[in-house]
């Protein structure tokens, strides 16, 4: 069985709209139709294949299908090459989340002339062909002109896609809508809007319900699962909902006390008391203003905060004198 290129067939482009197709169709079949080319072979084989083509790619669902089928095409030809049709066990396109089609009394959705009326047109040769039986379901005609049915498969749901996608730190704090640009199985990009709740994880799996591989025989698509990656911050550092800051603080504040600010995801900064003769590497925990928990995200984890005293540099003289009368009071500690 070879493969079907309709979008070859009718000459137009992957990403033609539903009208573009139309038109396309309408003006081939006009200049195909057996009515303008009587007893001519070729206009009639040209008349089926557009009709075919057209079967598939005007119709929503169907065109839907058929470009997903496309990736999968070199394994069916593979399967073939290894000796597949000789075994006597066909190719099973569920694996792949594909089935027969509609199956024994099917209903045609072609628009201009239907299976019927070519039939009349060329008698029991078929109006399309294999390729289309085998994926899009209907009656097809064995070489006798006796029509033989393919069944629909059951059922089957799409297949789950996965994508990576990388976020910022306060985009978990706040979460966000991400406009995501993605390729089909056709090379057709597609655009969907993502909701990336407040609270996500490392690792977590955000799902796009029915955004995923077509089903099979009408069953429904599967889904995508966008696996959050979340990037490094320049200031802190998350270990589960708690954050983590290095908080710079003057020695004389360390020393004797006073007030620093502290930035926040939130944007804003709030004010840490240090009490007198704070140590370098304490830490100050300041409750619920971590990020928000992925399942009750009106709750918040804690920040962090580890103090590191800077020490002065350039010392004027007199700064230096006093230091050194420092050292004098506190020999101890010089040693």
């Amino acid at each position: 069985m070879d493969y079907k290129d309709y979008y070859k067939i009718l000459g137009i482009d992957k990403k033609a709209t539903a009208k573009e197709i139309k038109q396309t169709y309408r003006k081939l079949a006009r200049q195909h139709h057996p009515d303008v080319n009587p007893n001519n072979k070729q206009a009639e084989a040209r008349f089926k294949e557009i009709n075919e083509a057209y079967e598939v790619l005007g119709d929503q669902e169907k065109r839907k299908k058929y470009d997903e089928l496309g990736v999968n095409w070199k394994q069916y030809e593979q399967w073939q090459q290894a000796g597949g049709e000789a075994s006597g066990q066909p190719f099973d396109w569920s694996q792949f989340g594909f089935g027969a089609g509609q199956g024994r009394g099917g209903r045609y959705q072609t628009r201009t002339v239907t299976p019927e009326e070519l039939k009349n047109m060329f008698g029991d040769s078929g109006p399309f062909s294999s390729f289309f039986y085998t994926f899009f379901g209907g009656e097809e005609p064995d070489q006798g002109g006796r029509q033989q049915f393919r069944t629909a498969s059951r059922p089957r749901r799409g297949q789950d896609l996965e994508q990576p996608i990388e976020i910022g730190l306060e985009e978990v704090f706040h979460g966000a809508n991400r406009i995501l640009q993605m390729e089909d199985a056709s090379g057709r990009v597609r655009r969907l809007e993502a909701k990336i709740p407040a609270g996500v994880q490392e690792g977590s799996r955000v799902r796009l319900a029915g955004q995923g591989g077509p089903g099979a025989g009408r069953g429904p698509s599967g889904d995508i699962y966008l696996v959050v990656h979340v990037s490094p911050h320049h200031l802190f550092e998350r270990k589960g909902d708690d954050l983590y800051l290095k908080l710079s603080v003057p020695l004389t504040t360390a020393i004797l006390g006073g007030e620093v600010s502290v930035p926040t995801l939130s944007g804003k900064e709030v004010m840490l008391r240090i009490p007198p003769e704070t140590q370098n590497g304490r830490l100050f925990r300041l409750r619920g203003k971590g990020t928000p928990k992925l399942e009750t995200p009106q709750q918040h984890g804690d920040l962090l905060a580890e103090v590191r005293v800077l020490l002065p540099q350039d010392l004027s003289e007199k700064e230096r004198k006093l230091f050194e009368e420092l050292a004098k009071l506190r020999p101890a500690d010089c040693k």
